[in-house]
Parts: C-alpha cells; sequence; structure tokens
C-alpha cells in the first residue's frame, strides 16, 4: 500500500518569507522582485535582472519613511561597491486608493539579507536613519514651528480665544506625532549585523 503524501513543513514556508520579496513602487511600473540565493542578492526589475554577491554590497542603509497614503513605510537602501543601487520598500501598490504594508515579508527579508551578509564575511556599512545634513535640517524645523505654536497658544490663552487655542494644542499634536516620530526613528546612526535598529524595522504582523 502506498504511503499517503505528506505535506511540506511549515517551516519551508517560512524560509520563502523570508528569502523572496517584491514589492510595486508604483500601478504602473513592473515589480521589484528580490531573492535571497547562495550566489548571493537576486533582482529583477522589468527587463533588468542580476545577482549581487553578499561580499560585494557595500553599504546597507534603513530609513523609516512615511507617506500621506502609508504612515507605516519602511525603505532599504542596498548600495553596491561600483556604485549600482537597489530600493527594497516596505509597502506595496495595490489600487489606486491603496498601498499596502508587507510589514512581516519586509521585516523577515531584511533580517535574513543581514545573516546571509554576516556569513559571508561582509564589511559593508551598515547605516540607519537619514543623512545627517537632512537629520539636522528636520530638528531646526521642528524647533521653529514647536516655538511659533508656543506663542501663538500664549496669545490665544491671554486674548480668552479658547477655540485657537484648543485647535492649536489638536494641531500640535498631530504635528509632534507625525514629524516627531519621523526624527526620532531616523536619527543618524551605525548598527551591526547581529543587532538592527528596531525602530527602522516594521514590527511583523
Amino acid at each position: 500500500m502506498s504511503k499517503p503524501q505528506q505535506d511540506p513543513p511549515p517551516a519551508k514556508a517560512d524560509e520563502a518569507h523570508t528569502t523572496r520579496y517584491a514589492y510595486k513602487a508604483s500601478l504602473i511600473g513592473s515589480a521589484h522582485q528580490f531573492e535571497l540565493t547562495d550566489e548571493g542578492l537576486s533582482w529583477q526589475v522589468g527587463a533588468k535582472s542580476g545577482v549581487w554577491p553578499y561580499a560585494d554590497i557595500a553599504v546597507v542603509r534603513l530609513s523609516y519613511r512615511p507617506v500621506s497614503m502609508q504612515s507605516r513605510r519602511f525603505r532599504a537602501d542596498i548600495e553596491r561597491r561600483d556604485g549600482q543601487r537597489l530600493v527594497i520598500l516596505s509597502t506595496s501598490w495595490q489600487t489606486v486608493a491603496l498601498m499596502a504594508p508587507q510589514d512581516r515579508e519586509y521585516r523577515g527579508f531584511i533580517t535574513h539579507l543581514h545573516a546571509r551578509m554576516a556569513q559571508a564575511g561582509s564589511r559593508a556599512a551598515l547605516i540607519g536613519g537619514i543623512r545627517s545634513g537632512l537629520y539636522a535640517a528636520g530638528v531646526a524645523m521642528l524647533a521653529l514651528v514647536a516655538m511659533a505654536l508656543t506663542g501663538l497658544l500664549a496669545r490665544a490663552l491671554a486674548t480668552e480665544a479658547f477655540g485657537g487655542a484648543l485647535f492649536l494644542v489638536g494641531f500640535a499634536a498631530l504635528f509632534g506625532w507625525q514629524i516627531g516620530g519621523f526624527i526620532r526613528r531616523n536619527r543618524p546612526q551605525t548598527y551591526t549585523f547581529d543587532q538592527l535598529p528596531q525602530a527602522l524595522l516594521p514590527q511583523g504582523r
């Protein structure tokens, strides 16, 4: 009697989530497809494709990049030694009005990419956050807006314009949550292969 066919173990499905990743950067463009192979990072964007050996990757930069249609959006910029660059986003366009998050898949792929690079003896620069100049400009802008809002709030309270004061408090809370979160997550930093910056990776769901 032949043995009944068994389903593949769950581990294989989990491995597929960490070794393959794809997203659409726009509705009309081709999907960006990536795979972690024994030879290196395999990629395909439209008619272009290639394989980058893990040891040839010179820089990995992780950042938090929210947009109007998706506040939970993360980005990885991967640069090769010859200057070529790949961009991996944690969201994918689905419809005109929907940019879907791919938190679990993105986090698994980026984490596994770092593990493969470490195994290959990579000496890549691992950078978190945005560039120092942009970060300093963002901090300065945040401070100026905070000062302006404080002055307006004090004037509104002095003139007993409580409706305006309430509006300013709400605006300050929203501004601080959005811009403050962007600044906090994107603080320039370096990290190691065994300690990835959790603020620059989505929580797996």
